[in-house]
């Protein structure tokens, strides 16, 4: 009993410091950010485009990167669900659970889902040297898109499965087809769990630069097409911590503390819909 009780005591402890740390971690990069990019904020970084020299020490701001990254982030998420819908529907529903192809297509999504993002930003220049592309925003949406294709359909693929079986059994039974099932069953009830998905992939794609770095470009100046290179705040962030220029530095910690601003935005707006569409499900 005692031995139990000891073993309980050691669990309970190392839980806490668990907890602990995440929760330490958060506070640490949120204080580091506000303490260091708080001073550095102005009106200027995020309504104007870099002025010339702004990258050692001059005037402007990053407003061509918070579009840049918006533009990027919400096409490489439209491009990625085209693909992950129409996957998880034909593994949860067209195929059968113990095929292999249903086997070897989550295999994939597992493999893919540990490739380093840089890997991904490589295969995306060849892919665009391939195509006779440029440096453009369609490219870098590409990529990302790419990049987070494994993050949407496995979180999407496990929200389907924990559907109960019994649904898709009463559906057929009164029935339905197998895609009035998906669409009307499936869906509506794994909706909750579709849109953190989503909202996971969009996330991790305004935040990624190494993907982006060979195929989307930098410029200072605001996308106006698809053909257009494109900047990014995560690349921002890098240039200016890269300067020897401590304003610059400083500037970039701004920079982190408005893209930290947008992730926590996020966050917030995939609490407030899956609060929301959880009315609408059993």
């Amino acid at each position: 009993m005692k031995k139990r009780k000891i073993e309980e005591l050691i669990f309970n402890i190392i839980m806490r410091v668990s907890a602990f740390i995440i929760f330490g971690s958060l506070i640490a990069i949120s204080a580091t950010i506000l303490i260091k990019g708080v001073p550095a904020m102005n009106l200027d970084m995020i309504t104007k485009t870099p002025s010339g020299g702004f990258f050692l020490g001059k005037e402007g701001g990053i407003l061509n990167a918070i579009i840049g990254s918006f533009y990027l982030s919400v096409g490489a998420t439209i491009f990625a669900l085209m693909i992950c819908i129409p996957v998880v529907i034909y593994i949860n529903v067209y195929a059968s659970e113990n095929s292999k192809i249903v086997h070897y297509t989550r295999l994939s999504l597992d493999i893919l889902y540990g490739i380093p993002s840089i890997v991904f930003g490589a295969f995306g220049f060849v892919l665009m040297l391939f195509l006779g592309m440029h440096v453009s925003l369609l490219a870098g949406m590409i990529t990302v898109g790419l990049l987070i294709i494994p993050i949407i359909a496995r979180t999407m693929d496990e929200v389907m499965r924990q559907v109960p079986v019994e649904l898709k059994e009463a559906s057929y039974s009164l029935g339905a087809t197998k895609w009035e099932t998906a669409s009307k069953v499936l869906l509506k009830q794994a909706l909750p769990g579709l849109a953190t998905a989503s909202l996971l992939g969009l996330g991790r794609a305004i935040g990624d630069a190494a993907s982006v770095m060979f195929t989307t470009g930098f410029t200072d100046n605001i996308p106006h097409s698809l053909q257009d290179p494109a900047a990014t705040l995560p690349l921002a962030i890098f240039f200016q911590l890269s300067s020897p220029i401590a304003e610059v530095r400083d500037r970039a910690y701004a920079a982190a503390l408005i893209l930290t601003v947008i992730i926590f935005a996020i966050s917030l707006i995939s609490r407030i819909l899956i609060k929301r569409f959880s009315k609408n499900t059993l």
